[in-house]
């Protein structure tokens, strides 16, 4: 098959398969209105990003838009105002596919009670997260201010994984949280997974603090 129909056919699936999970996770409350981002990256290195101020979960292969591994692209769209943040994760991840950036009510709030930091502890659904074969385990998830200078939360965030274990998604406070996967199928399942575990978090504070 020639290169360009295999470009065009990877393309397509990796369009649809974006759509699709935008309106999986507008359907789970965690994309409301336009927030969010989701993007993919092909083969060749480009990356498949939705334009900014899409509503993405009524998402179709118009409001998704190419860009080159330093955020450029032919096309006279914008792409998300958070590109740098994909970025930043492709470039510190070589085989990360795919990122999820969701803005859930669970999410926000508790990035608005933690300072620092999520803990996450001996829950049967770390198992969803790779690596973790036991409930017996404990992950961190870093919560970083918002800000409006995304190239520099973005340094931020670089600086932060390079002195600390890699993680499976981080939170920023009053905003959401951001996670990947080597595929979209897997970042879907971590951004369940992590939403569930977050909800949990919730719980228990409201628990404890009441």
């Amino acid at each position: 098959m020639h290169d360009k129909r295999r470009e065009d056919m990877e393309f397509r699936q990796r369009a649809a398969q974006l759509c699709e999970a935008g309106r999986d996770l507008y359907a789970c409350g965690m994309l409301p209105a336009t927030s969010g981002n989701l993007s993919a990256r092909l083969r060749d290195g480009r990356i498949l990003i939705t334009i900014s101020g899409s509503h993405k979960g009524r998402l179709d292969e118009s409001q998704l838009i190419l860009i080159d591994s330093e955020g450029k692209s032919a096309d006279s769209n914008r792409p998300s105002s958070e590109t740098a943040l994909h970025l930043q994760i492709y470039r510190h991840f070589p085989a990360v596919n795919a990122v999820l950036h969701p803005h859930s009510v669970s999410a926000t709030l508790l990035s608005r009670l933690n300072a620092d930091e999520c803990v996450l502890q001996d829950y049967e659904l770390l198992k969803a997260l790779p690596g973790i074969t036991t409930h017996e385990s404990r992950i961190t998830i870093p919560n970083f201010p918002n800000d409006q200078d995304v190239d520099h939360l973005a340094g931020e965030i670089d600086a932060w994984m390079d002195k600390h274990d890699p993680t499976v998604g981080y939170l920023i406070s009053s905003h959401g949280f951001y996670t990947w996967g080597n595929s979209i199928k897997e970042a879907l399942r971590h951004a369940e997974a992590l939403e569930f575990l977050f909800k949990c978090e919730l719980q228990q504070l409201k628990s404890t603090s009441g």
